[in-house]
This record gives C-alpha cells, structure tokens and sequence, in this order.
C-alpha cells in the first residue's frame, strides 16, 4: 500500500498544537491533544473595501479586485466611471451616453460596455484613460450578462423593446457585433462570466419566476448544465467556465448569498456582509479574488465589499469588558496602550482631578493632575510618556486653559504653557514632539489655530483651512499625524492629514460624530480607529481608517461618548474607558482589531 510519506515526501507529524506556520498548508498532521487528523485549507471570504464615490446601484463592471473599473449606474442613468486600485475609489472620465444595467468586459485599461437602460444598443470602449464610441449592437437591450475582453466579448439575454426576456447572444471582435446562437432559456437580470469561447450564463429571471438553469457556451452553441442553487437576477460574476463565483441578487428578497462553480457543481460558500440585488453587472476578478461595489440594500449604497480566497480566515474584531474605573465621568482626558493606559480629569457632578492607570486588566490610582480640568487634550505611547494639554478649569467655570504637563508614571510635572487656552481640540504625536490641532478657545471662537511641540516649548504654527472641536480623534505623529471627527456642523464627519506644514483633506468618515475615542498610535495616518462619540445621539459606531477612507468594524458593546481618548498605538488593540451612556459611566471595553488566522479542517473518514 502507498504511503503518505511516499507520495508526498514527508510523514504525519503528531503534534500537541496546530502549527501556525503557511508552510502547513496542504500538509496532515496529528493533534494529539484533540486526537483527530488536521489540515489547513484555502477558504473564500467577504470584507470591507473602500467606497465608491458616488452611490450607484446597475453600474457595469469589469477588471480585477487591484485595477477595477465600473461605469454608469442608475439610478438617474449615471455616466461616471470609477477606477478601483484594492483600497480605493477614484473618479475617471464620463462615459459619452449615461446608462445602467448593460454589462462590463474586458480589463481597466481596455475595457468594454455594451447594452444598458432604456433597451440601448450602444458599445463604449475604455484605452485607461477615456470612452470612445465603438459600433451598436443589433439588438438594443438591458439586463444583460457578458463574458470575455474588449477584443473578444459576449453579450447575452436580458431585457429588449418587443419582449420580456431575451435569448440573444451577441459577439464583439473589438470593432462589431454579430449575432450568436441564442440560450436555450431566454432570461433577464443574469450572471454571466468565462470568455467569448468558454462562457457560462446563470440564473436569472425568466419572466415569471427566479430560476436556477445554468448554460456553457462553447464559441458556437449553448449547452445545459447543472443548475445553481438558488434562483435569482440582479447579481454580481466572476472567474472562468471551470472556476466561476455568482453573488448578491434578488431571489424574491435581497440575497448575500455566494455561490462557486468547479466546471460541473455548484457549492454555496461564504455569504457577503449585506445582502443587496444590482451591484456591478459584468466579469469582475476572479472566484478567487472579485468585489462587489454599491448596489441596492433597498437604499442605493456605496459601500464596496471585496472576496477573497486564502488559507487564513479572518476573524473578526471584537469588543470585551475590561476593569471598571474608580471614578465615573466623561470628557476625559486620556493616552497610552491597552496595558499601559492612562486616564485623567474629566467631568461628572463636578470637574475632577483624579488619574487612573490601565495596566492590561484594571485601573489603579495614580497621581492627581495639576487642577480640575476636562476636555483635556494628550497624546503619548505609554502612561509614563503622557503629555496634556488645554482644558477647562472646575475652579473658573468656561475658562480654557493654557496648561501643559507630563506624566512620569507617578507624578505630573508642569511644563511651558500652550500659546493659546483651548479646550476639547485634538492632539497627536509622542511626548518630545506633538500637534495640538483645534479646539475652542471661547464658546464663539472657531478651532483652526495649530501648536507645535519640540519637548520643551509649544510654538503657534499657521492655522488650519478648517475647524476642529469638542473632542474629535488625533493620532499619528508630528510629521504624519491624522485628525478626525469633531462638533463643527461642516467639519464633523471630515478627516485631515497633516505633514508637519500642511493639512491635506482625507476620506469622510461613515459616522459623522464628536466626543469620540481616536486610537493608532505613530501609524494612526494609515491605520487608526474611531469609536463611539455623538452623532446625533450617543454612538456605539466603530471604524478603521486605511490611510484613504473608513470602514466599519464591530461596534462597542454601549454606545458612549466623551470617553478617554487615545488608549491604543496601533489598530489591534485599545481601550475605550469611561464616559457618557446617557448617565456618567466607570465600564471599560477592549478592542482586539480583525486578525487572520489558519483555516484548519478536521479530516474524517466520510
């Protein structure tokens, strides 16, 4: 009898833990703690991407999950294009003709849209750059599915003038059109991915019902083949004839639902965050790395979610009780890590100077801040590296203050004072180099004045070309640092870099909001968190900042606002203490930031 070790070269190991090495992959092995066999296998899953632009629900879509472009879209009969580099969206040029619900071919630099809304016969071909008009279809339709490139494209089914569903197929050879043989179940609102000789058309509406027939085209005729599984149109396709993805649609309700395609069956696998029906129409990627971009949730949306096959699965992040505070308040003032925290004055009846260590599971006391303040501003990457900032002051009531001070990991020590009292701006950097961007300095004064820290002195620097107050989020560093959120009506939901001289306007958050918690450390630039804070009412919203735009993340357990801001230097882990659920609170929660562990698979016998 073959062995393991003769065809593969190695024994099973019996091992006491699963190996967390990639080089497991494919490898068996035995637990011997479990006692079960194990592997490691790749496994598909759905996150966040970065959001279009513009909402857009029908657009026509074509190239990969790193150089993706859509174009049109309803409602409104859209004509931007968006270009997608696998974090971002950016605006490309118009098409000529605005349209939804036609279909996509081809790549981001040589792209191909044909068909559309209302029972258009109009090709538009894409060079990276702009859209030039290419020759019409025979048969103006919408609703369509396509396969292949802009030299060697498919069109096929959908929606024309004089009937319900159609079964045309049309080919394109990067200059006309000329009809193909037709399906044999006419349908509209289909999947369809593959090449102009190797093609497959999914699901779709037949004009009475959702159904589930599937057909390979072969570069002459259409055959059946096994159906899917569950009946739908409107939906989303990706991959090749023997390796093909299906997701999203309308089944009668809006479906999340994802399917995957070997050549011969159909398996249901991961299903997307939202259900949604008409995200891009069109072969986008791979079945192994595609993306699904705005479509209708009912609402028409933005949001972008990616898929993506790997031997890790992502697990996601969550929020944990910590210890509880001594002293419940809010509008605290707040630096540190998640096991070197640091939380100081605050209000609750009445302004407080109380200091409060975090070491990892709970809070102990620790030195008195220098008077009663709250709304103070900090930033530091351990308890005993803290420096605050401005304030308001328990004994002269609306007083902002000028105060400056550094934290030992026992005591504060007064240093030279901030240029202007303020209160409740946003700070960021390390001990021996800071910013401290905004805040007021008078109930009507607006918060664009800007100092600067170099471990002895705050100097002012030029103003900002925007406001930012009432406790929005900073992190980063001096040279690199990042301000978010904020009271200010136009300003609220904004995000602004800064490289030491000047501000550059970032992507929006999803939540506009004030009194936020804002964590990440040196890196914050490209990878901070913002948690909680009021957006109207008291939020539990948690997002992740990719150094472009915010996506959500799991939300706090409470929604709060004015808790300690800062607790955290990078986006794995950080603290959110304190603050407002609607009555002053002494509750700790912690963050453990998505991470991306080993697919293991027991293997048994059947």
């Amino acid at each position: 009898m073959t062995t393991y070790k003769e065809i593969f070269g190695k024994q099973i190991k019996q091992l006491s833990t699963d190996p967390t090495s990639v080089e497991a992959e494919g490898q068996v092995w035995y637990n011997s703690t479990a006692g079960v066999f194990k592997t490691v296998l790749s496994v598909g899953a759905w996150a966040s991407g970065g959001a279009l632009n513009v909402a857009k629900e029908s657009s026509m879509g074509m190239g990969t999950q790193t150089a993706g472009l859509v174009a049109g879209g309803q409602p409104d009969s859209k004509n931007e294009s968006e270009e997608y580099n696998g974090t971002s969206w950016t605006e490309g040029n118009n098409l000529n003709t605005g349209r939804g619900a036609g279909s996509g071919m081809g790549s981001q630099t040589a792209g191909l849209v044909a068909a559309g809304s209302p029972f258009g016969a109009l090709s538009e071909e894409y060079n990276g750059t702009s859209w030039s008009e290419g020759n019409d279809l025979n048969t103006g339709r919408q609703n369509v599915a396509s396969a292949g490139t802009q030299t060697a494209g498919l069109l096929f089914g959908g929606q024309g003038p004089s009937s319900r569903v159609d079964a045309l197929s049309e080919e394109y050879n990067g200059t006309s059109w000329t009809a193909g043989n037709a399906m044999n179940t006419a349908r509209l609102g289909l999947g369809g991915f593959g090449l102009q000789t190797a093609a497959v058309a999914v699901t779709g509406d037949n004009g009475s019902t959702k159904i589930t027939n599937v057909e390979e085209y072969n570069g002459t005729s259409w055959s059946e083949v096994n159906n899917n599984s569950l009946g739908r149109q409107n939906i989303g396709s990706a991959g090749i004839q023997t390796n093909g993805l299906i997701f999203a649609g309308n089944s009668g309700s809006l479906s999340a639902a994802t399917e995957s395609y070997d050549g011969t069956n159909w398996t249901t696998i991961a299903a997307m965050a939202t259900a949604r029906q008409a995200v891009q129409y069109g072969v986008v990627g791979t079945a192994s790395a595609t993306f699904a971009a705005g479509g209708e949730t009912p609402s028409v949306v933005t949001t972008t979610e990616e898929f993506t096959t790997s031997i890790f699965s992502p697990v996601a992040a969550t929020w944990a009780s910590g210890g509880s505070m001594a002293n419940a308040r809010d509008h605290i003032g707040g630096a540190g890590s998640e096991s070197s925290g640091l939380a100081f004055g605050g209000e609750a009846a009445s302004n407080t100077n109380s200091t409060e260590e975090y070491n990892g599971s709970a809070w102990t006391a620790g030195g008195n801040y220098l008077s009663e303040d709250e709304s103070i501003m900090a930033c530091g990457l351990t308890e005993s590296t803290t420096l605050a900032f401005g304030g308001i002051n328990n004994a002269s009531p609306g007083a902002r203050q000028a105060t400056s001070a550094l934290y030992n990991g026992t005591a504060w020590t007064a240093t030279n004072s901030l240029p202007t009292a303020k209160r409740a701006g946003q700070g960021f950097g390390i001990s021996t180099a800071a910013v401290c961007m905004g805040g007021d300095s008078s109930p009507t004064a607006g918060g664009d004045t800007v100092e600067e820290w170099d471990g002895t002195n705050w100097a002012a620097v030029p103003t900002a070309p925007f406001t930012k107050g009432n406790m929005g989020g900073g992190t980063g560093t001096l040279t690199a640092g990042l301000v978010f959120g904020g009271a200010d009506p136009s300003t609220t939901g904004t995000t602004y870099e800064y490289d030491g001289t000047n501000w550059t306007a970032g992507g929006s958050m999803s939540t506009a909001r004030n009194q936020v918690n804002g964590f990440g450390g040196p890196a914050g630039q490209t990878a901070s968190i913002c948690a909680g804070g009021n957006s109207g009412s008291v939020s539990a919203a948690t997002e992740l900042y990719n150094g472009t735009s915010w996506a959500g993340t799991s939300s706090l357990a409470t929604a709060r606002q004015g808790s300690a801001n800062g607790i955290g230097v990078n986006t794995t882990a950080g603290v959110q203490a304190g603050g407002s659920t609607g009555s002053y609170t002494t509750a700790t929660e912690e963050f453990t930031g998505e991470i991306q562990a080993l697919n293991y698979k027991t293997l048994t016998s059947s």
